[in-house]
């Protein structure tokens, strides 16, 4: 295929799925117990996390790099990513001999620059975000005769990215829907194809980020903004590739936007029930069904995990906001009077409804209290959401005046 087709078939899956064979991980799908009960529906997960770069993205870069011409391949390649797809084409490239040189946003996590330049890659940061990033790399693509390898606008990267599919379906036959994340498209584009071509046809659902609907836009015929900081920056694409999106409109059935907060209570879920690190665009396709329960219940899904690489700090600040959220952990700004023992009586309530406290902070200078007041901000740690509200109701009732400081 080439960039100018607008097709895309089963058979050109088959095709990229013989040429990347024993190039690339073969990935597990397994059932998730716990994740099935906790959202009423049956659960199949597909661990791309698990590829030697932690996404999917090497299976499509990996079929276009073996698509190339001798001239092509000894001149290199280019590409412009947010990560994932620089890490592919990098580790594949090097491994075939393939100079490759990857121009990122600025805004990129450290994680994914480091990683890119482990397996090969030769980074160029440009710009704040993906459409500065492959303008640049357009740029140079022309200066210096590469070959540019989209990201996700290309037959061929797409071809290499239905593969997950073909390997979900084979072992497990029984899902009849597939939730699957979209940023640019060729992810859901490939799978959608193969969900297509079923003996018995799979639901084929994408789950795209509310701050950047760009392929949700064009399938709904929406107009909603698009910018933000949004956890899932593997899928933060403004503009859906071409050729991708008239696949996506012949092969998907709904496209459902989510939320900063179902992203990183996926992601957090993924992390305690399954022990698997996933990103915020591998997550995507959870936060759609924990956004949209009801639209989901009792049906077999199969949800692909399509990355792992995230900041370690973005990573634990994600885990103590959901911790807050469940009522785990708080932090309580308690109102006292300046008397001997007033703070001692307060930390008897703890003690008493066993709530461990982590930190105290006192606040007599900077508040608007009179001179004699006092406010002390507590961070502790409960059990659950009951255990703290107990607490809670106890301090209210002898009198005090507590608020807590709440996450978005």
């Amino acid at each position: 295929m080439t960039g100018s087709d607008t097709s895309l078939t089963l058979q050109h899956v088959l095709d990229a799925a013989k040429r990347i064979e024993g190039a690339v991980v073969r990935t597990p799908t397994l059932h998730s117990q716990t994740l099935s009960k906790i959202l009423g529906a049956q659960i199949w997960l597909k661990f791309e996390n698990h590829q030697f770069t932690a996404a999917y993205k090497e299976r499509g870069a990996l079929n276009a790099l073996l698509l190339l011409s001798e001239e092509q391949r000894r001149r290199g390649v280019i590409a412009a990513s947010a990560g994932n797809h620089s890490q592919g084409l990098s580790y594949h490239g090097t491994r075939l001999g393939v100079p490759v040189t990857i121009v990122m946003p600025r805004t990129t996590p450290t994680v994914k620059v480091m990683q890119t330049e482990s397996v090969g890659g030769k980074v160029v940061l440009e710009g704040e975000t993906f459409d500065d990033a492959y303008a640049h790399a357009r740029k140079l693509e022309a200066e210096l005769g590469l070959t540019f390898v989209h990201p996700f606008d290309d037959p061929n990267v797409a071809a290499g990215q239905g593969t997950v599919a073909l390997e979900m379906f084979a072992d497990a036959p029984e899902i009849e829907t597939i939730v699957v994340p979209i940023g640019g498209g060729g992810l859901i584009s490939g799978m959608g194809t193969v969900a297509k071509a079923q003996d018995k046809p799979v639901e084929v659902i994408g789950a795209e980020a509310r701050l950047y609907p760009s392929s949700y836009n064009a399938w709904a015929g929406a107009d909603l903004p698009k910018g933000g900081d949004t956890l899932a920056e593997g899928i933060a694409v403004k503009e859906p590739g071409k050729f991708t999106q008239k696949v996506i409109d012949r092969v998907v059935d709904d496209i459902l936007l989510v939320e900063e907060r179902h992203l990183e209570e996926a992601v957090s879920l993924l992390l305690q029930i399954e022990k698997t690190v996933v990103e915020g665009a591998g997550a995507a396709g959870l936060a759609a069904i924990l956004a949209h329960r009801e639209r989901f219940e009792g049906k077999k899904i199969g949800l692909v995990l399509c990355g792992g690489n995230i900041d370690t700090r973005l990573l634990a600040n994600v885990l103590l906001r959901d911790l807050a959220r469940s009522g785990r952990l708080a932090r309580l700004q308690i109102t006292l009077q300046d008397r001997p023992g007033a703070l001692f009586r307060v930390m008897r309530e703890f003690d008493a409804h066993n709530v461990n406290i982590l930190e105290i902070y006192h606040q007599r200078i900077f508040t608007n209290l009179p001179a004699k007041g006092l406010v002390t901000d507590i961070e502790c740690e409960a059990r659950d959401r009951e255990q703290l509200d107990a607490l809670v109701k106890a301090l209210t009732d002898k009198g005090y005046e507590v608020s807590q400081v709440e996450t978005n």
